[in-house]
């Protein structure tokens, strides 16, 4: 489906005061959203369409999102298609997921202050270049509490307005911008994270969901279950799935001579050291991607990105000496496996059995796995 017609019927057919029932035209478009209908989004990027629950939001809105970033709209960074109550105009916004800030700031106008301070920051960490024409305010021109945040949690935004909307192809360019601007912001978080200056997060792992093994002490990962994450003195609970893919790893390269670690390494997904007194400390450093739908494209351009933006800054700038490189995948990344070779990344990723694991030549050169290409 394209994304104008998506926009236009959505403006059309909603109705508040119809509710959010099944059989409500607007309200069943908004569902299928990501299931029945495919958008043209970006590589990678998922979508999915809201009105309300229970009632029917003043604001409905379609959200997009990078699964390397956040795939729910109650926290991280997002970009989301919002809306006006006059259903006359419609928003393609960089937005905060806000609903986990809620139990943090009980009052609603300490909540919008906060908002609007980090985008003001995420704002001016974009590069102009790329922000140019997107730094309109947000306007939904409804008095509820929340679109009165979304309009406080808007980084950067364009207005469309219905009766005169751009051609489809003009809709699809703006939406890849504005993916660009999206994962810019989320780099500027992460270093905001790494220099200090964020907000620390501390993982709490339930006793009974985690390795046990005495000779991996430092390996504690999550199962693909819920983990409880204590984000600023809160609570809340997260689904990531690979983490199965970075648990059933690391117990298998235990048992092939290496010591893998998750604790006190935040951000990165994991690091491996050789087991043996004489190997030295020699670090691997390792990305895990989810491959999705069978393409393996996103996923790698993912971890060649983080691999080298956590090398440069971790390592290179700490004068730290640097780290090998490691891709992890649910699955084989074909033609990809020889393009991260040259790159000096090895990969490895789960057989097509799923009982074992293949990787490149440098992963089986260095003993990580046994079966290669």
């Amino acid at each position: 489906m394209d994304i104008r017609d998506l926009l236009g019927e959505v403006a059309k057919t909603y109705n508040k005061a119809a509710g959010t029932a099944r059989g409500v035209p607007a309200q069943d478009l908004l569902r299928a959203v990501g299931r029945d209908h495919e958008l043209p989004l970006p590589s990678g990027f998922v979508a999915r369409g809201y009105g309300g629950q229970g009632n029917a939001t003043s604001t409905p809105w379609v959200g997009v999102f990078d699964p390397d970033v956040s795939e729910d709209p109650k926290q991280g960074l997002y970009l989301a298609y919002l809306f006006s109550a006059e259903l006359s105009a419609v928003t393609l916004t960089l937005q905060q997921g806000m609903t986990l800030l809620e139990e943090r700031f009980q009052a609603k106008r300490d909540l919008c202050a906060h908002l609007r301070d980090r985008a003001r920051v995420l704002r001016g960490a974009l590069p102009e270049r790329l922000a140019t024409g997107w730094r309109q305010p947000l306007a939904l021109g409804a008095s509820g509490w929340r679109p009165v945040t979304y309009e406080a949690g808007s980084v950067v935004a364009r207005r469309y307005e219905i009766a005169d909307m751009p051609r489809e192809e003009e809709l699809r360019d703006d939406l890849s911008q504005a993916a660009s601007l999206l994962q810019r912001a989320a780099t500027a978080e992460r270093l905001w994270w790494l220099e200090g200056r964020g907000r620390e997060m501390e993982l709490e792992y339930p006793s009974d969901r985690h390795v046990g093994s005495v000779s991996l002490d430092g390996f504690r990962p999550k199962d693909s279950s819920d983990y409880i994450a204590n984000i600023a003195a809160r609570q809340q609970i997260k689904k990531r799935s690979h983490e199965a893919l970075i648990a059933a790893f690391g117990q298998y390269v235990a048992d092939r001579g290496y010591v893998p670690t998750t604790v006190g390494v935040h951000p990165k997904d994991l690091v491996l050291h050789r087991a043996t007194a004489g190997a030295g400390r020699e670090e691997w450093l390792v990305e895990a991607k989810v491959v999705a739908k069978g393409n393996p494209t996103s996923a790698v351009r993912g971890a060649v990105g983080q691999l080298l933006e956590y090398r440069h800054f971790l390592y290179r700038e700490r004068d730290m000496p640097l780290p090998r490189l490691l891709g992890l995948f649910t699955e084989d990344i074909g033609v990809y496996a020889s393009y991260l070779e040259d790159h000096d990344i090895a990969s490895v990723w789960q057989a097509q059995d799923g009982q074992g694991w293949d990787g490149s030549a440098g992963a089986v050169a260095s003993g990580l796995v046994g079966v290669g290409r």
